[in-house]
Protein backbone atom coordinates (compact mmCIF):
# COMPACT_ATOMS: atom_id res chain seq x y z
CA UNK A 1 0.00 0.00 0.00
CA UNK A 2 1.21 3.75 -0.53
CA UNK A 3 2.27 5.48 2.19
CA UNK A 4 2.28 8.97 1.14
CA UNK A 5 -1.16 10.43 2.15
CA UNK A 6 -3.99 11.11 -0.97
CA UNK A 7 -7.04 12.51 -1.03
CA UNK A 8 -9.21 11.43 -3.96
CA UNK A 9 -10.74 14.93 -5.62
CA UNK A 10 -13.51 16.11 -4.28
CA UNK A 11 -15.57 15.89 -7.61
CA UNK A 12 -14.85 12.79 -8.48
CA UNK A 13 -18.28 10.75 -8.68
CA UNK A 14 -18.82 6.54 -9.04
CA UNK A 15 -19.88 7.06 -13.11
CA UNK A 16 -21.50 3.66 -12.89
CA UNK A 17 -21.85 -0.24 -11.84
CA UNK A 18 -21.42 -3.46 -13.91
CA UNK A 19 -23.72 -6.39 -12.27
CA UNK A 20 -24.05 -10.16 -12.93
CA UNK A 21 -26.91 -11.40 -13.58
CA UNK A 22 -27.97 -14.74 -13.88
CA UNK A 23 -30.81 -14.19 -16.47
CA UNK A 24 -30.62 -11.14 -18.81
CA UNK A 25 -34.28 -10.33 -19.67
CA UNK A 26 -35.08 -10.39 -16.12
CA UNK A 27 -32.68 -8.11 -15.28
CA UNK A 28 -34.03 -5.64 -17.88
CA UNK A 29 -37.45 -6.15 -17.02
CA UNK A 30 -36.83 -4.91 -13.05
CA UNK A 31 -33.73 -2.08 -14.13
CA UNK A 32 -35.70 -0.65 -17.30
CA UNK A 33 -38.97 -1.55 -17.50
CA UNK A 34 -39.37 -1.26 -13.38
CA UNK A 35 -37.12 1.22 -12.50
CA UNK A 36 -37.38 3.48 -15.63
CA UNK A 37 -33.38 3.45 -17.08
CA UNK A 38 -33.22 3.81 -20.72
CA UNK A 39 -31.77 0.69 -22.73
CA UNK A 40 -28.69 2.46 -24.02
CA UNK A 41 -27.27 -0.99 -26.24
CA UNK A 42 -27.00 -4.45 -26.14
CA UNK A 43 -23.79 -5.72 -26.06
CA UNK A 44 -24.22 -9.05 -27.99
CA UNK A 45 -26.59 -11.67 -26.34
CA UNK A 46 -25.34 -11.66 -22.86
CA UNK A 47 -24.47 -7.37 -22.01
CA UNK A 48 -26.92 -4.89 -21.64
CA UNK A 49 -25.98 -0.99 -20.59
CA UNK A 50 -28.61 1.23 -19.57
CA UNK A 51 -28.99 4.49 -17.97
CA UNK A 52 -30.69 8.17 -17.24
CA UNK A 53 -30.64 11.25 -18.96
CA UNK A 54 -28.70 9.60 -22.37
CA UNK A 55 -25.43 9.17 -20.45
CA UNK A 56 -23.76 6.29 -21.79
CA UNK A 57 -24.46 3.77 -19.00
CA UNK A 58 -25.37 4.10 -15.51
CA UNK A 59 -25.43 0.04 -15.12
CA UNK A 60 -24.41 -2.54 -17.02
CA UNK A 61 -25.59 -5.64 -17.09
CA UNK A 62 -23.98 -9.04 -17.99
CA UNK A 63 -24.22 -12.86 -18.18
CA UNK A 64 -20.71 -13.88 -18.90
CA UNK A 65 -19.71 -15.13 -15.89
CA UNK A 66 -22.95 -16.06 -14.20
CA UNK A 67 -25.90 -16.89 -16.82
CA UNK A 68 -28.26 -18.75 -15.02
CA UNK A 69 -26.59 -18.34 -11.63
CA UNK A 70 -27.70 -18.41 -8.13
CA UNK A 71 -27.13 -15.29 -5.78
CA UNK A 72 -24.34 -15.09 -3.36
CA UNK A 73 -25.36 -16.90 -0.02
CA UNK A 74 -25.83 -14.51 3.20
CA UNK A 75 -23.19 -13.55 5.30
CA UNK A 76 -20.29 -13.88 2.48
CA UNK A 77 -18.81 -10.66 0.68
CA UNK A 78 -20.23 -9.03 -2.06
CA UNK A 79 -22.09 -5.73 -3.23
CA UNK A 80 -24.55 -4.37 -0.16
CA UNK A 81 -26.34 -2.52 -2.82
CA UNK A 82 -26.26 0.47 -5.52
CA UNK A 83 -27.43 3.01 -4.37
CA UNK A 84 -29.54 5.49 -6.95
CA UNK A 85 -29.80 8.78 -6.25
CA UNK A 86 -32.99 10.59 -7.16
CA UNK A 87 -32.72 14.56 -7.78
CA UNK A 88 -35.95 15.64 -5.93
CA UNK A 89 -38.28 14.18 -3.17
CA UNK A 90 -41.30 14.15 -5.24
CA UNK A 91 -39.09 12.04 -8.18
CA UNK A 92 -38.41 9.37 -5.55
CA UNK A 93 -42.10 9.53 -4.40
CA UNK A 94 -43.54 8.81 -7.93
CA UNK A 95 -40.75 5.42 -8.17
CA UNK A 96 -42.16 4.36 -4.66
CA UNK A 97 -45.49 4.52 -6.74
CA UNK A 98 -44.58 3.17 -9.34
CA UNK A 99 -42.60 0.06 -7.12
CA UNK A 100 -46.25 -0.31 -4.89
CA UNK A 101 -48.06 -0.29 -8.51
CA UNK A 102 -46.10 -3.02 -9.88
CA UNK A 103 -46.86 -4.89 -6.51
CA UNK A 104 -42.84 -5.33 -6.20
CA UNK A 105 -41.82 -5.49 -2.27
CA UNK A 106 -39.66 -2.89 -0.73
CA UNK A 107 -36.84 -4.31 2.02
CA UNK A 108 -37.23 -1.65 3.64
CA UNK A 109 -37.81 2.34 3.80
CA UNK A 110 -35.41 5.01 5.74
CA UNK A 111 -34.72 8.53 7.26
CA UNK A 112 -31.52 9.11 7.26
CA UNK A 113 -31.52 13.05 8.48
CA UNK A 114 -29.34 13.42 5.06
CA UNK A 115 -31.14 11.77 2.86
CA UNK A 116 -34.59 9.62 2.31
CA UNK A 117 -34.44 6.10 1.19
CA UNK A 118 -36.12 2.98 -0.23
CA UNK A 119 -34.56 -0.31 0.04
CA UNK A 120 -35.56 -3.62 -2.05
CA UNK A 121 -33.60 -5.87 -4.00
CA UNK A 122 -33.22 -6.97 -8.00
CA UNK A 123 -34.26 -10.59 -9.21
CA UNK A 124 -30.75 -11.19 -8.40
CA UNK A 125 -30.68 -10.43 -4.81
CA UNK A 126 -28.35 -7.06 -5.55
CA UNK A 127 -29.51 -4.55 -3.09
CA UNK A 128 -30.50 -1.41 -4.53
CA UNK A 129 -31.37 1.86 -2.81
CA UNK A 130 -33.05 4.58 -3.89
CA UNK A 131 -32.77 7.95 -2.56
CA UNK A 132 -32.59 11.34 -2.21
CA UNK A 133 -30.52 13.74 -0.28
CA UNK A 134 -31.94 16.62 1.92
CA UNK A 135 -30.46 19.55 0.87
CA UNK A 136 -27.06 19.55 2.64
CA UNK A 137 -27.92 23.45 4.76
CA UNK A 138 -30.59 20.61 6.43
CA UNK A 139 -28.30 18.20 7.57
CA UNK A 140 -28.00 17.44 11.13
CA UNK A 141 -25.46 17.96 12.77
CA UNK A 142 -23.64 17.68 16.37
CA UNK A 143 -22.60 20.08 18.79
CA UNK A 144 -18.94 19.86 17.06
CA UNK A 145 -20.54 20.55 13.93
CA UNK A 146 -20.28 17.03 12.16
CA UNK A 147 -22.98 15.38 10.66
CA UNK A 148 -24.83 13.21 12.62
CA UNK A 149 -26.94 10.61 10.68
CA UNK A 150 -29.65 8.25 11.90
CA UNK A 151 -31.85 5.75 10.74
CA UNK A 152 -35.17 5.46 11.73
CA UNK A 153 -38.84 4.69 10.13
CA UNK A 154 -39.50 6.54 6.66
CA UNK A 155 -43.52 7.76 6.65
CA UNK A 156 -44.58 6.59 3.10
CA UNK A 157 -47.38 8.40 2.96
CA UNK A 158 -45.78 11.50 3.87
CA UNK A 159 -43.36 10.99 1.31
CA UNK A 160 -46.34 9.98 -1.38
CA UNK A 161 -47.86 12.97 -0.20
CA UNK A 162 -45.56 14.80 -2.82
CA UNK A 163 -47.74 13.14 -5.40
CA UNK A 164 -51.22 13.79 -3.23
CA UNK A 165 -51.59 10.16 -3.09
CA UNK A 166 -52.93 7.85 -0.04
CA UNK A 167 -51.85 4.13 0.52
CA UNK A 168 -54.30 1.55 0.59
CA UNK A 169 -53.88 -0.59 3.99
Amino acid sequence: MASDKYTVPAQTRIGHVHLKVADLDRALAFYRDLLGFELVMMYGPDAAFVSAGGYHHHIGLNTWYSKGGTPPPPRSTGLFHTAILYPTRKDLAAILKRIRDAGYRLDGASDHGVSEALYLSDPDGNGVELYWDRPQEDWPHNEEGSITMYTQPLDLQDLLNELEIKLHP
